[in-house]
């Protein structure tokens, strides 16, 4: 799939879900990488910054979409030829598509540990880590029922019924402002996310936020699933993740807002979870409470503090 297709289904939502943007995302930069003729090594890294450039535009909040990106990007640092680097860009982004299509597995092996038999569960958006705990615990002969929401405005919801009812779990389709309606009937609430900061707060689609402070009032416990390239190494600086806010035509129609000239449509597409209301992250290393968002950052995707000092510039490179 060309670059410039690629960027534009991330950014239209064709490709949706972190971990399959973040896939995408890397077999772009391999397959852009294996078509370059570049005379040098700095004309090569130049080529890849510009399509790495273009591909973390098109999602400023998924996290996992420039992590996947930065894995790739820094694999071909000291090559020595540009056959060199396009070998190490290779090699680097099929490791991750690989490690990353298992952590969805490992997240649901754990995950399911955390859900009992007769357990009632409310999940949200259409998460493939959330999935995965979900139908494993399915697998394992659980008899469990479960709460999934609309998902406005782009009711990505439906791809989420469809899979549970395909794997026959009994599920109750919702709309998301009756969530607090249902709580007191849900045993566990467990969602995906987009990103992860250093203090465990959560980003996710919109809607979270409020699941979870209705979860907390009903000390329903709430589980995240997320893999671990959706930790945001940034956040260590103080860094903000942008939350992105989409057209207004996904809210309401242009024909109708065109009549409507004192109203403006806010469509932020992600909300932001404190790390108070979540319970558990469970990723492919294990569970965490949240306060051990650090430990992953540092300890699996190898960013501590002192990191940001030695980060690996590609403008560096290209000015060589």
């Amino acid at each position: 799939m060309l670059l410039n297709e690629t960027a534009e289904q991330i950014r239209s939502m064709e490709i949706r879900g972190a971990g399959r943007i973040a896939r995408k995302a890397a077999a772009a930069l391999r397959d852009h990488a294996a078509g370059l003729e570049t005379p040098d090594t700095a004309s090569f890294a130049r080529s890849m910054k510009e399509a790495a450039d273009l591909l973390v535009a098109t999602r400023p909040t998924a996290v996992s979409l420039p992590n996947a990106v930065q894995t790739v990007m820094r694999s071909f640092e000291g090559a020595g030829s540009v056959a060199e680097a396009k070998a190490a860009v290779k090699t680097a982004a099929d490791s991750f598509i690989l490690s990353s299509r298992h952590a969805v597995e490992w997240i649901g092996e754990i995950g399911s540990r955390h859900i009992s038999d007769g357990d009632v569960i409310l999940t949200h958006c259409n998460s493939e880590a959330a999935l995965s705990c979900i139908l494993a615990a399915h697998g394992e002969g659980k008899a469990i029922e479960v709460f999934a929401t609309e998902v406005r405005p782009r009711n990505q919801g439906l791809l989420t019924i469809r899979a549970l009812n395909d794997a026959g779990i009994q599920t109750n389709f919702i709309v998301d402002s009756a969530v607090r309606s249902y709580i007191n009937e849900v045993d566990l609430v467990i969602t995906g996310a987009d990103a992860i900061t250093v203090n465990g707060a959560v980003v996710n689609k919109i809607g979270t936020s409020q699941i979870a402070l209705a979860a907390h009032e009903a000390r329903t416990p709430m589980l995240v699933a997320a893999e671990t390239y959706k930790f945001a190494p940034r956040t260590i600086l103080g860094e903000r993740i942008a939350i992105e806010e989409r057209e207004a035509g996904e809210v309401l129609d242009p024909r109708i807002a065109a009549g409507l000239p004192h109203v403006r449509v806010r469509n932020p597409a992600f909300d932001v979870t404190p790390a108070s209301y979540v319970d558990l992250i469970v990723t492919e290393v294990g569970a965490i409470p949240p306060a051990m968002a650090y430990c992953i950052i540092r300890d699996y995707l190898g960013w501590g503090i002192g990191e940001f000092h030695k980060e690996f510039s590609i403008d560096q490179m290209t000015k060589e």
